[in-house]
């Protein structure tokens, strides 16, 4: 159930050790990404639930070294684009906020940006799950991000997601190094309650 950091990262409970190892580092190897591995990665997102099955999550993507992850990484803010420029790809995330109904009317979809959050959680157990790692930032330029990705009216931007193979700490800039270990998380009865939300 543990993995090897300290302090070590143990579940409450039994669980898939995929759950614990996964982590969001900020240094990558020069490890490149192709993409039919990353497209696999997607697949798993795609098959998330789904409010009303409406799927509203949306990604825009770009490998290391194209175009399009020269414009993602300028929309960065500068704290992380000192990190996230090594990825070997990066990942947008938005959805949809509104929903068609059965008549062909287009409403608000309340659940837009849970589905989304659940989308990017099963990209990132689906990296981990061929090796990759991932990092979810929200430190951005959201109108530069939208005006680089020709966002369509309607939708929202969430997160950038930088993806790769984990990398040596040491490259990283020295205020950053310190946090380079996977985070712990509170003890399941301070998030879950029988009956009742925890205090």
């Amino acid at each position: 159930m543990n993995i090897a950091v300290t302090p070590p990262r143990i579940a409450d409970h039994p669980i898939n050790p995929l759950f614990i190892e996964r982590w969001s580092p900020r240094a990558f190897a020069a490890d490149t990404v192709s993409k039919a591995d990353l497209m696999e990665i997607l697949e798993a997102a795609r098959w998330a639930p789904s409010a009303i099955n409406v799927q509203p999550w949306r990604f825009a993507w770009g490998l290391r070294g194209d175009a399009a992850f020269t414009a993602i990484e300028a929309a960065l803010l500068p704290g992380n684009r000192v990190w996230a420029g090594q990825a070997a790809a990066l990942v947008v995330v938005g959805s949809k906020l509104t929903r068609s109904t059965p008549e062909g009317a287009e409403v608000a979809n309340s659940f837009h940006a849970f589905d989304a959050g659940t989308a990017w959680g099963f990209l990132a157990l689906g990296a981990r799950m061929k090796g990759w790692a991932t990092h979810a930032m929200g430190g951005f330029d959201h109108a530069k991000m939208a005006e680089a990705l020709s966002l369509p009216e309607g939708h929202a931007l969430h997160a950038v997601v930088a993806l790769g193979k984990e990398g040596d700490a040491t490259q990283l800039p020295e205020a950053l190094r310190a946090r380079e270990v996977p985070s712990p998380r509170r003890p399941l009865a301070q998030t879950a309650g029988h009956g009742r939300f925890p205090a």
